[in-house]
C-alpha cells in the first residue's frame, strides 16, 4: 500500500503544478492551446456528437445560466466580480 500512497502523493503534486501552470496562461494562449486540441480531437468530436449531444447541451445551458448570473451580479454592483486566483471551485 505504500506504493499507492506514493503514487496518490506524486499525482496531487502533478495536479498543482497543472494548475499552477493554467492559470499562468494568458487568455490568447488559453485560446489557443483550445484550438489545438479542438483541431486535434475534432473527428472524434464529429464521431461521437449524437452520443454526447444532451450533455453538451445542458452544460451549455448551464454555463449560459452562470454567465447571465454573472451579468446581473455586474450590473447590480456595476463592478466585475473580484476573481481570487487561488479558487478553482466554480461558483454556483
Amino acid at each position: 500500500m505504500a506504493g499507492l500512497a506514493s503514487l496518490r502523493h506524486g499525482w496531487e503534486h502533478v495536479e498543482r503544478v497543472e494548475t499552477e501552470l493554467l492559470r499562468a496562461m494568458s487568455a490568447q494562449e488559453s485560446v489557443t492551446q483550445w484550438l489545438r486540441l479542438q483541431q486535434a480531437f475534432e473527428y472524434q468530436l464529429q464521431q461521437t456528437a449524437d452520443l454526447f449531444a444532451p450533455e453538451r447541451r445542458q452544460a451549455l445551458a448551464t454555463l449560459q445560466e452562470r454567465l447571465h448570473k454573472l451579468a446581473e451580479w455586474q450590473k447590480l454592483h456595476g463592478e466585475s466580480i473580484p476573481l481570487d486566483p487561488g479558487f478553482a471551485e466554480p461558483v454556483e
